[in-house]
């Protein structure tokens, strides 16, 4: 029966006639659909893309065994109805982003949900509520904690309000050379995936990096590629390129991975100076013996112990040759896209890191903890996902009657705070950070960047799309010309792709008029030559008070106005960035002030791709 016989006549009316999209059919997803049918809504949409995997069913209820492999929306459609067959639920096996959900998709509903499990989607879902004037209530869990927050034009702070959590990131020379850890290896045999059945990036090159300064030393680069080639190491190609001569080969691509590549690191006599050098493995004279480990294999399930090399090269064989098969059944130019559900994917990753920790000495990981640092998976709890829904339909019933200082944040904890609460209120509804580059009335960034070097597509991957969440923009210049330098249009500006900034007219000082008709989104970029940057970067964004062409500001006394970092928001680049995203849900106490500090986010530092699992936020259970 629901809740439906608690409601008063008014409220149960609005409930009746109320339009609700809900983004996401994961943990929170079933939950709350099936919250939202017994409590009487009765015209639901929702949107997920996703399948249903066996590894969800221990929490999200609305699936069963007989459904692993169908569509997550589909199938909780027909289990929520089972609740309530009144109900009218659409189903939409489907991406979020795609152009036909606009804003006039998003203009038909009265309130959306959102239990995603990336940032780029709820990026995206926050602008297109923004632009359509419609109510978000944004939720999420990651373990025991959870946070649901309304989001409304003008009202509250939106998502982009604070800046969230930088990405974990390693040096490429790292990931290619000197590994210690074992997400290192893992990252390395998903950049490997890529380079031989997905989508290649040079950025990713998994080959030995002779341009690393330490490796170099005094020497310098051409000595040691010399060197190298002298003491009888191998002509380096590649390894898309190799694996293809040798058509994908297990053994070939083996020893060149793991022995003839090995054999080249240890010629970087620099390396090894304080460190224990790398031990190339032969194919035919592999051990038999799991590393420090004193339990027998039969004591464990496959999955959960750790397996010796020549179980991790007879997994590498079986897997290659699955990949290799499903790769062939591919059209010309498509790729496979990794995926931890997928046997041979993540079978190939977990085989693939294990080898290279051994050689290296790094502890060697099960495949379970493989798959969960591969995939990003953070434990997820039914509970929390239980009463996160269960508070995101309160705050919809709040916003239909319109007492939306009814929906305060609200933050779950594992243990009680000082005040002994686990489920923690804020004080009152945060308002919009007038600093924000998304929801403020004005948007404006400042790009520091070097206009000689970066290119137009580089800014329109790197910066546009990366580090400021955008999917198709325009650009033009605010300079009397109106000259479009980036269109959405299909091949309109392909030609200017390899021109540098200043080739296509920005300099110091230029302004961009930036537009994301998908997000119907506008954005004034004013642009500062910079020629140096720390080691790594190639850009900086700047949301705030420095966001504006230079002009000296004075104060009522005449004199001139000191920078502070309160006004600013600096969004930067790392080397090299770990594939996964991590966002960290933590109590907030209302601002006391309207001046925030806002901290440095980190992006990537050239176009990186990804499939869904690598943009997984911490604070949403299902990855």
């Amino acid at each position: 029966m629901g809740v439906t016989g608690v409601l008063d006549d008014n409220l149960q009316e609005r409930v009746n006639n109320a339009k609700v999209l809900v983004v996401g059919a994961g943990g929170i997803g079933c939950e709350l659909l099936k919250n939202l049918v017994l409590t009487g809504f009765k015209d639901i949409e929702v949107i997920d893309l996703d399948t249903i995997d066996v590894s969800n069913l221990n929490r999200q209820f609305l699936f069963h065994k007989q459904h692993v492999g169908k569509s997550k929306a589909k199938v909780a459609r027909e289990s929520a109805l089972q609740f309530n067959p009144d109900a009218k639920i659409e189903a939409y096996h489907d991406s979020i982003i795609n152009p036909k959900y606009g804003v006039s998709y998003f203009q038909r509903f009265n309130v959306v949900l959102n239990a995603l499990d990336n940032r780029a989607a709820r990026n995206h879902v926050n602008r297109l509520c923004l632009a359509a004037g419609v109510p978000l209530i944004e939720s999420g869990t990651a373990g025991y904690d959870g946070q649901v927050e309304l989001i409304v034009k003008g009202r509250t702070k939106c998502y982009e309000c604070d800046p969230k959590a930088p990405q974990k990131s390693f040096p490429g020379c790292t990931i290619r050379n000197t590994p210690s850890i074992p997400i290192h290896c893992i990252v390395w045999s998903k950049h490997l995936f890529n380079q031989l059945f997905g989508e290649e990036d040079p950025d990713e090159d998994v080959s030995p990096d002779t341009a690393d300064p330490e490796a170099a030393g005094e020497a310098g680069e051409d000595a040691l590629t010399a060197k190298a080639t002298d003491e009888g190491n191998v002509e380096r190609v590649s390894t898309r390129g190799w694996a293809q001569s040798c058509q994908y080969d297990p053994e070939k691509l083996f020893t060149k991975l793991f022995h003839d590549d090995i054999k080249y690191l240890l010629s970087m006599d620099n390396l090894w100076k304080s460190r224990r050098p790398p031990t190339p493995l032969d194919w035919k004279n592999l051990p038999d013996a799991v590393e420090g480990s004193s339990r027998e294999p039969q004591d464990q399930l496959k999955d959960q112990r750790c397996w010796s090399i020549a179980e991790c090269a007879s997994v590498f064989s079986e897997s290659c040759k699955g990949l290799w098969q499903q790769f062939q059944t591919l059209k010309e130019g498509d790729h496979l896209v990794w995926d931890k559900d997928d046997r041979h994917a993540m079978d190939f990753v977990a085989a693939c890191a294990n080898i290279r920790s051994y050689i290296f000495g790094i502890p060697q990981k099960s495949r379970f903890d493989v798959k969960s640092m591969a995939g990003n998976i953070i434990p997820a709890i039914a509970t929390t996902n239980a009463i996160v829904a269960g508070m995101v339909v309160l705050h919809a019933l709040n916003v239909l009657q319109d007492q939306l200082e009814k929906c305060q944040s609200v933050y779950v904890r594992l243990r009680p705070n000082p005040r002994g609460l686990i489920i923690v209120p804020e004080k009152h509804l945060e308002p919009p950070n007038p600093k924000c580059y998304v929801c403020s009335p004005k948007p404006t960034v400042a790009l520091a960047v070097d206009t000689q070097k970066m290119t137009v597509k580089e800014l329109e991957e790197a910066v546009l799309k990366k580090a400021l969440n955008m999917v198709a923009p325009d650009v033009r210049l605010d300079d009397g010309t109106g000259s479009i330098i980036i269109s959405s249009e299909e091949g309109e500006t392909d030609h200017n792709n390899n021109k540098t900034l200043a080739e296509v007219g920005v300099s110091d000082q230029t302004v961009m008029m930036v537009d994301d008709f998908l997000q119907n989104y506008e954005l004034v970029v004013v642009v500062s030559h910079k020629e140096e940057f720390p080691e790594g970067l190639t850009f900086e964004v700047v949301a705030g008070d420095d966001a504006k062409p230079k002009e000296e500001e004075v104060t009522k006394n005449g004199e001139a106005k000191e920078e502070s970092d309160d006004d600013m928001c600096i969004l930067t680049e790392p080397v090299e960035a770990e594939a996964e995203e991590m966002e960290v849900v933590e109590e907030r106490e209302a601002p006391s002030s309207a001046k925030r500090k806002l901290k440095e986010i980190a992006v990537p530092a050239k176009k990186r791709r990804r499939n869904s699992d690598d943009v997984t936020c911490l604070d949403v259970d299902d990855v």
